[in-house]
């Protein structure tokens, strides 16, 4: 492979929309509400965003593969492994897998300064709270993965919905509005879902290694009710955004991309094999990122509509 195949596998690029869908609310929900837009921030925003998640991507391999719960993946028989096996299997050494990752976190960190220098200190705030969250996701001592209480499922509704759309909304405005919040809340809740679901497919594995994940603490089957109860909250807080006039109404179309998702968990069990939750993975992916696009489509119309 060459060098930037290699990267892209190594950073998991490939699921960089679920960072990038959330920052285009934040900034055209300032453009719908506000009228203010800048393209150059937005650009920069994206980028220090981007770079953030693929140092998240990294950073939780690089401490998985140390704290053993990787390899305990790769070896466990009913066990489907979801790192990227850059260190599993010897592709990159440690040494050059830690230069990129931190190189990563050096591109997020020297944006969200030059956003905070322009658009205010809250901008940093942002912007550090979503690199501590990325990092001690996995790492010690806090390690939010592996507690089992929930934290990792605040953790990822932090970083994947209410930071960056409330950061690009600041970004943009400089101030915060409770519009933003509310507008993080669905396409945080359908990321959070991605993450949890994803515990299923190396759960048993997980309990092998002490990484404590909800579903190793409940179970499959109540992880699976809990599962539901995530996309149902995600589905009630798109009506909440509509009611309050974060979305237009013609938003609501959006709730029409859950469906297969929700045909899939029919065809679930009480108690399933990992390969019986690769439809699940698959479809929780495709409803974020069709939810958000029909999200981010419905603001763009809203902004074309008030400029007529």
């Amino acid at each position: 492979m060459d060098a930037l195949t290699q990267f892209k596998k190594a950073s998991r690029i490939k699921v960089i929309p679920v960072m990038l869908i959330p920052v285009a609310l934040g900034a055209l929900g300032a453009y719908v509400w506000t009228g203010q837009f800048h393209i150059g921030l937005f650009l920069l925003t994206l980028i220090g965003s981007g770079a953030a998640h693929l140092f998240s991507n990294m950073v939780n391999d690089l401490w998985d593969y140390k704290n053993g719960t990787d390899t305990e993946a790769q070896e466990h028989v009913d066990a489907i492994s979801t790192n990227s096996g850059f260190l599993t299997k010897g592709v990159w050494s440690l040494r050059k897998f830690e230069l990129i990752t931190w190189s990563l976190f050096g591109l997020a960190a020297m944006s969200g300064i030059i956003l905070s220098l322009i658009s205010g200190w809250w901008a940093f705030v942002f912007g550090a709270l979503g690199g501590l969250i990325a990092y001690f996701y996995v790492a010690p001592p806090i390690q939010f993965g592996y507690r089992g209480k929930g934290f990792s499922e605040i953790a990822i509704l932090l970083s994947f919905g209410i930071l960056p759309v409330m950061g690009a909304y600041y970004v943009q405005t400089s101030h915060l509005d409770i519009r933003a919040l509310l507008l993080s809340l669905p396409i945080g809740l359908l990321t959070t879902l991605i993450l949890f679901n994803h515990h299923f497919l190396h759960w048993q594995a997980d309990r092998q290694a002490g990484k404590k994940t909800l579903v190793v603490v409940w179970g499959e089957k109540r992880a699976l009710n809990f599962s539901r109860v995530l996309l149902l909250l995600a589905c009630l807080s798109l009506i909440v955004c509509v009611l309050a006039g974060a979305l237009p109404p013609y938003a609501l179309i959006a709730l029409l991309t859950i469906i297969p998702l929700y045909l899939v968990y029919g065809r679930l069990k009480d108690s399933n094999r990992s390969e019986a939750y690769l439809p699940l993975m698959g479809a929780s992916t495709m409803t974020t990122m069709r939810c958000g696009g029909v999200l981010i489509l419905s603001l763009i119309i809203q902004g074309i509509i008030q400029t007529l």
